[in-house]
């Protein structure tokens, strides 16, 4: 596996201890539609949460949450429409990213941003 790849899956393993620590229910990680991918599906209620969740180990590209672009935007929003075309029992949703920063491989900061676009 890449070094990005695992970096990025320890973020979506901190991201989704995190998410279940707050009450959150994991529906699906990684979920597909083509090739566009949300990172985290979780409900909360009644409502559903796609989390993009972003990990970095400095700053020096940037602040994590930064490099969700608007293009990667619609991405998950055409597969959160069809999430929710599939799933008709949540008919409340949101976008959230969770920016975390690691530190000699441990965690600096984890910042969730929720309702971070529409």
């Amino acid at each position: 596996m890449l070094k990005h790849s695992k970096l990025g899956t320890k973020g979506e393993d901190i991201a989704e201890e995190y998410l279940r620590t707050k009450g959150y229910k994991i529906l699906n990680r990684n979920w597909r539609f083509g090739q566009k991918e949300i990172d985290l599906i979780a409900a909360m209620g009644d409502m559903v949460v796609f989390v993009e969740i972003k990990t970095r180990t400095g700053l020096q590209f940037g602040y994590p949450e930064e490099a969700v672009n608007k293009q990667k935007q619609r991405f998950l929003k055409t597969a959160a429409a069809v999430y929710t075309q599939q799933r008709p029992e949540y008919r409340v949703s949101r976008f959230d990213i969770i920016a975390i920063t690691l530190e000699y491989d441990k965690v600096k900061e984890v910042v969730h941003f929720e309702e971070a676009f529409h």
